[in-house]
C-alpha cells in the first residue's frame, strides 16, 4: 500500500484554512481587502457573538457574474495576476485566491453578488456549508458583493474551543476596521454588532489639493482618535539608491521612496504599539525594522518604555517590497531593509526637528525654510528653520548665578544662525513689578506656525507668545500664552539645554579615542562577530578602537574617553544591540550619550533652586534654541500646555 497519497480537495481547504482564517478578524480582513481591491466605496461590516455566530460583509464594488461567482470558490482563482512575474509586483491587497474557498471550507457561507456595469436585473446567490456547494440560484440585490458567514469552524471544533471571548474578538475586528478605515479615508465604513451601530466614519474624498491624502487623512484621524490627539505631518520623499553587490543588480534604477503620514507631538505616546499604525503601499504591516526605526526616530523624545503614536505609510515600487512571505500577508520584507529603516528614522527626526523649526537637516519633501526669528529682549538670534548651516556665530546664552559646578571643558562651538527676521508685535504687556512679582521680561516667539505644522492649530508651543507668571514649588515655572496655562519643569528644560550644548561640542569631527592599558580580546558569536565585523568602520569613528583578532574573536584597545567599562565583553555585546536597534544612522556621540545625559543631570538645576527673572528668561530662550525642547535628555516632557478649553472644563464652565 502506497504511504504517500493525494489529500481530499475538501482537507486541502481545511489546511489552507488554517494558515489563512485564524480567527473571526482573518475573516473580516480578508473580506474586506476583496471589497477593497473591487474598488468598493462604502463599506458595511456586521457582527455577531464576537463574529462566531454571524459576519456579514457587504461592499459596493464592481461584483460578479455567475460564472466568476462560481469560479471564486476554487483554490487559487483569482482576478488579481496571471503570470509568476506578476508576483514581483503586487498592487493589490489580495492575490493568493484562497480566502474564499478557505472561508467556506470552515463555516455555513452564503456569497450574493452583482455586476455593477451588468445589464441582468438579478444578482447570484450561492450557499456552501464546510465547503460543499448546496445551492446557486438567482436572487434580487444592489450592484456589489454580499458576504455572510455563520458558524466559524463549526466543522472544526477543535480550532473553534481555542477562540477567545466574544469581547477579546470583537476588539481584534474593530482594529483591524480601524487600520482599512485610515488607509482608505476615500471609502465609507460602517461597522455594527449584534444589530447595534458601534460606528460609521463616512467617506473623506481627497479634492483637488496637491496635499488632499494628507488632510483626508487628517479628517479620517480625527474620527479615529477624535481631536485630543496632537499629530505631526510628515511628508518626506527621496530616492534609494541600488546596491553595489551583487553584481547583476547593477542596473537595477533607483526606486522612489515617500514616507507621509502623521507623527504625535513629543509627549504623546502609550505604553504599548496600538496606536502604531503603519502601511506599505496603503497595506497595514507588521515589520520590526520599521518599529525599530520609529523609536530611534524619537530618540530622546519618548521615556523608556512609552511607543510612539503614529499613522505612517510609505509608498514604494512594489517591485521592491515582498509581501508573499506570510499565508495572511501580514508580514513584509524589503529589498534594501537597511536603506528603509535609515530613511524612515531621518523622516521622523527630520519631522520632529522642523516641528520646532529648529537648526538641522531638512527633508527632500517639498518645503522652503521657513526665516529666522529673534527675541527682543536676550538680543539673540533664535534660528527657526534653515536648509544649510551659515558661519554666522552668536555667543550661547548661559545660565547666571545657577550656584552649580561648571560642565566638563569642552571646546566651543559657535552656533548655527541666520540673519534675524522681523517679530509678530504681542499682544501681553510686561507685568509690573511687585513685591511678589519678580523682574520677568516678555518672553517672545513667532506667532507665525513653522512650515511642518499640519494644521494652524498645532503651532509649537515655543512659537507662541509666552508671558512668565511664575514659579510654583520652587520648580514648576508658569508661564501664559494666548492659548492658556503653560508649565515648564525647570530641571528638565535645563538638563535639555545643556544636553544639547554639551553634544553639539562633541559632534566637531571624530570622536576623541583613549587607550586601553591592557587591550583584551572578546569572542563572539557567529552572526554577532559577522555584524561586528560589517561595523568597524562606524565603531572606530565613534571612538572605539575594535579590530578583527581571529575569526570569531576581536581585540577591544580603546574607548570614547566618557565611556566607562568594568566587562569588555558586556560592552561590546550591548554595543552590538544598540547598533542593531540605531541601525545606520548613529551620530558620533552615541557611545557617551548615557554619559554625557547623566552628567547634565547633575549639573542641572534642581527643585528647590529658586531663579531669579533674568535666569528664568534665559532658560526659555535657551530652550527655543534646541533642537528638540519640548522633553528632556530621558523622554521627559519639559513643558505642559493647558489650553483654556481645559480649564474651563475643570471648572465646569463647559461640559
Amino acid at each position: 500500500m502506497n504511504r504517500i497519497r493525494l489529500l481530499p480537495e475538501q482537507v486541502a481547504n481545511q489546511i489552507a484554512a488554517g494558515e489563512v482564517v485564524e480567527r473571526p478578524a482573518s475573516v473580516v480582513k480578508e473580506l474586506v481587502e476583496n471589497a477593497l481591491d473591487a474598488q468598493a466605496t462604502a463599506i458595511t461590516v456586521e457582527i455577531q457573538a464576537g463574529g462566531r455566530s454571524v459576519i456579514r460583509v457587504i461592499d459596493n464594488g464592481f461584483g460578479m457574474s455567475r460564472d466568476d461567482a462560481l469560479l471564486c470558490l476554487e483554490r487559487h482563482a483569482t482576478s488579481k495576476i496571471r503570470t509568476a512575474s506578476d508576483l514581483a509586483s503586487i498592487n493589490t491587497m489580495g492575490f493568493r485566491g484562497e480566502a474564499l474557498p478557505s472561508i467556506a471550507s470552515v463555516s455555513r457561507m452564503t456569497l450574493t453578488s452583482r455586476e455593477k456595469d451588468s445589464d441582468a436585473p438579478e444578482g447570484t446567490q450561492i450557499t456552501i456549508h464546510g465547503g460543499k456547494i448546496l445551492e446557486v440560484r438567482a436572487a434580487g440585490c444592489a450592484p456589489g458583493t454580499h458576504v455572510e458567514v455563520r458558524q466559524l469552524f463549526f466543522n472544526l471544533p477543535a480550532r473553534r474551543k481555542f477562540l477567545r471571548s466574544e469581547e477579546t474578538e470583537r476588539s481584534h475586528i474593530q482594529h483591524y476596521l480601524t487600520l482599512a478605515a485610515v488607509a482608505h479615508p476615500e471609502v465609507s465604513f460602517t461597522f455594527s454588532q449584534e444589530g447595534r451601530l458601534v460606528w460609521q466614519w463616512p467617506a473623506v474624498g481627497p479634492g483637488n489639493q496637491p496635499d488632499g491624502r494628507i488632510a483626508a487623512l487628517r479628517e479620517r484621524l480625527r474620527a479615529v482618535h477624535g481631536g485630543e490627539t496632537k499629530f505631526i505631518a510628515v511628508d518626506f520623499s527621496t530616492r534609494i539608491e541600488p546596491p553595489a553587490e551583487p553584481a547583476e543588480l547593477s542596473d537595477e534604477a533607483p526606486a522612489t521612496l515617500r514616507i507621509w503620514g502623521f507623527i504625535g507631538e513629543p509627549g504623546v505616546s502609550r505604553a504599548n504599539r496600538d496606536e502604531q499604525y503603519l502601511f506599505v503601499n496603503r497595506r497595514p504591516v507588521e515589520n520590526r525594522g520599521l518599529n525599530y526605526a520609529l523609536l530611534e526616530g524619537y530618540h530622546t523624545a519618548l521615556m523608556k518604555g512609552r511607543f510612539p503614536v503614529c499613522s505612517l505609510f510609505l509608498e514604494i515600487d512594489p517591485a521592491a517590497v515582498d509581501v508573499n512571505i506570510h499565508p495572511a500577508k501580514r508580514e513584509v520584507k524589503f529589498h534594501q531593509e537597511h536603506a528603509i529603516r535609515r530613511l524612515v528614522t531621518q523622516a521622523i527626526r527630520e519631522a520632529l526637528l522642523n516641528f520646532h523649526g529648529a537648526p538641522g537637516p531638512r527633508s527632500t519633501a517639498q518645503s522652503a525654510p521657513a526665516p529666522a526669528v529673534r527675541s527682543d529682549d536676550s538680543g539673540a538670534n533664535h534660528p527657526r528653520a534653515t536648509s544649510s548651516r551659515t558661519s554666522h556665530e552668536i555667543q550661547t546664552p548661559e545660565l547666571p548665578s545657577l550656584g552649580k559646578a561648571p560642565l566638563p571643558e569642552m571646546p566651543a562651538v559657535p552656533w548655527p544662525n541666520l540673519p534675524p527676521a522681523p517679530v509678530a508685535p504681542t499682544s501681553f504687556a510686561r507685568p509690573t513689578e511687585t513685591s511678589c512679582t519678580p523682574k520677568v521680561p516678555l518672553v517672545q516667539s513667532p506667532a507665525a506656525p513653522p512650515v511642518a505644522a499640519p494644521s494652524p492649530e498645532a503651532v509649537p508651543l515655543l512659537h507662541v507668545p509666552l508671558r512668565l507668571v511664575g514659579v510654583v514649588g520652587k520648580l514648576y515655572v508658569v508661564l501664559e500664552s494666548d492659548r492658556g496655562l503653560v508649565l515648564m519643569d525647570q530641571h528638565a528644560a535645563h538638563e535639555r539645554v545643556l544636553f544639547e550644548q554639551m553634544l553639539r561640542r562633541l559632534e566637531q569631527g571624530q570622536a576623541p579615542s583613549q587607550r586601553l592599558l591592557l587591550p583584551e580580546t572578546i569572542e563572539l558569536s557567529p552572526r554577532d562577530a559577522q555584524f561586528l565585523r560589517e561595523q568597524l568602520g562606524v565603531l572606530n569613528r565613534l571612538g572605539a578602537g575594535l579590530s578583527e583578532f581571529g575569526e570569531r574573536t576581536f581585540l577591544l584597545d580603546a574607548l570614547p574617553p566618557f565611556v566607562k567599562v568594568s566587562d569588555a565583553r558586556r560592552f561590546v555585546l550591548e554595543l552590538v544591540d544598540e547598533l542593531k536597534a540605531a541601525g545606520e544612522n548613529v551620530n558620533s556621540w552615541r557611545l557617551g550619550e548615557q554619559t554625557v545625559a547623566k552628567t547634565v543631570c547633575r549639573h542641572a538645576v534642581k527643585a528647590n533652586d529658586p531663579l531669579s527673572g533674568r535666569e528664568l528668561e534665559n532658560l526659555v530662550s535657551d530652550l527655543k534654541q534646541c533642537q528638540m525642547p519640548y522633553t528632556c535628555p530621558h523622554g521627559r516632557p519639559t513643558l505642559i500646555e493647558m489650553s483654556y478649553r481645559e480649564l474651563e472644563r475643570k471648572f465646569g464652565r463647559i461640559q
